[in-house]
């Protein structure tokens, strides 16, 4: 018999705060995080925008200098967003400990203790000078080399580096996992590098939006005068558990995850395929056993490009149909900016917000409509306002470079 698997704890380290009631109150309020990095434009960016993400302080009293030492940018914010998901989820160490608990966690860059190390090297001609944590840091599996290890994990235990969909599909192979019977309990989630080392390839591109005179209106997804991406970082972290083991301890459930979808473009490793986002999203409505009109909300990709606005929002109308304008749809990426490797997981976080608390967050900063015919302004993109509505679930798409696509369906918890 297969599993229900629920969710019982998030936390979150982002540039909209860090925990999860700031991130909820700055969603709904359509507050944006981005600002300017002037260190960038001294490297040589074209964009000093980002999301500005607070530097975790993780003391000796949390953990020892050891284990600091092993630890990347990107999964200390890891670290921060799972001691607030356990907490919630009210899993204490002494559980953690006693207990086979997984770790499945998307991560797609490490670059910061790579080129520091070479620095080091190019300098010194000495490995030694190199020191004991930084092989530790500089490996994709950084995350949850660290989160097994500081919170005794001995489940399931491996990163997804699959670009922009890495959060998302951890989260996805989390429900696999429970609902086949093979874990009681997953820490899921993604983590994502903010240092200018991580994103200088992207800038190369042109793929970020200059937009520097105004950085809090410069991601604007489905706007006429967007410019392209605005990157960012931080972590989501989410405890998926199956529905019974959670009712046995008297788990408090946020919400249920019921369908998991995916495909991959096969096509131009930059280029978005809106047939690609329609088999994965298809795959995740039939997962989820639902029908097009059981989805209130769709949390899109959105990453404020022209070519991928059109091609998603092409895609929820040949999957959708009529009821793609009965329900919601928004870009959370307007606000958070694109966090790349966290991305699916804060805004699957998003999505379980919505279904529990029945609003959904705006896409912020829309002001002109754009000329493109493909792009249908009479979906409700929930533009600028956030919109209170019942929300019975909702689908978070993710879609990244070399065709890598991932949808997760995530429905409100009933008994």
């Amino acid at each position: 018999m297969e599993r229900r698997v629920v969710i019982t704890g998030m936390g979150i380290w982002s540039c909209l705060g860090t925990d999860l009631d700031t991130v909820k109150e700055s969603l709904y309020a359509g507050k944006s995080g981005i600002g300017i990095q002037p260190e960038r434009l001294e490297y040589g960016y074209r964009s000093a925008l980002t999301g500005i993400v607070e530097e975790p302080v993780i003391t000796k009293q949390m953990l020892d200098r050891h284990t600091r030492a092993g630890m990347s940018e990107e999964a200390k914010y890891a670290y921060m967003a799972s001691v607030q998901a356990f907490q919630q989820a009210e899993i204490s160490d002494e559980y953690l400990r006693e207990n086979e608990v997984g770790c499945i966690f998307g991560n797609d860059s490490s670059a910061k203790p790579v080129i520091e190390a070479a620095k080091i090297m190019d300098e010194k001609h000495d490995s030694a000078m190199l020191g004991y944590g930084i092989i530790f840091q500089s490996m994709n599996s950084t995350v949850n080399m660290n989160l097994s290890t500081i919170f005794h994990l001995r489940g399931i235990n491996f990163t997804v580096s699959s670009a922009c969909a890495s959060g998302s599909h951890s989260i996805g192979l989390g429900y696999m996992m429970i609902k086949q019977g093979l874990q009681e309990m997953v820490l899921c989630g993604g983590a994502q590098e903010t240092n200018y080392y991580s994103m200088a390839s992207f800038d190369a591109l042109s793929a970020f939006s200059i937009r520097m005179d105004e950085p809090a209106k410069a991601s604007r997804p489905f706007d006429r005068d967007r410019d392209g991406l605005i990157p960012s970082g931080g972590a989501a972290s989410l405890v998926l558990e199956d529905y019974e083991h959670a009712k046995a301890r008297g788990a408090n459930i946020l919400a249920e995850v019921v369908g998991y979808g995916f495909s991959s473009n096969g096509g131009g490793i930059s280029q978005p395929s809106d047939e690609g986002s329609v088999v994965a999203m298809s795959r995740a409505l039939k997962s989820a056993n639902v029908t097009e009109e059981d989805i209130d909300y769709i949390n899109v990709h959105g990453t404020s490009t022209h070519v991928g606005d059109i091609s998603e929002a092409k895609a929820i109308k040949a999957v959708f149909g009529d009821a793609a304008y009965k329900l919601n749809i928004s870009s959370t990426k307007s606000m958070t900016g694109h966090l790349l490797g966290a991305a699916g997981a804060v805004e699957a976080m998003a999505c379980v917000l919505s279904v529990k608390n029945d609003i959904v967050p705006p896409t912020i900063n829309h002001e002109e409509g754009d000329n493109d015919p493909e792009l249908d302004y009479n979906l409700n993109f929930t533009f600028n306002k956030a919109q209170k509505r019942e929300v019975r679930a909702a689908l978070s798409n993710t879609f990244g470079f070399g065709g890598h696509n991932c949808c997760v369906v995530f429905k409100k918890y009933a008994e």
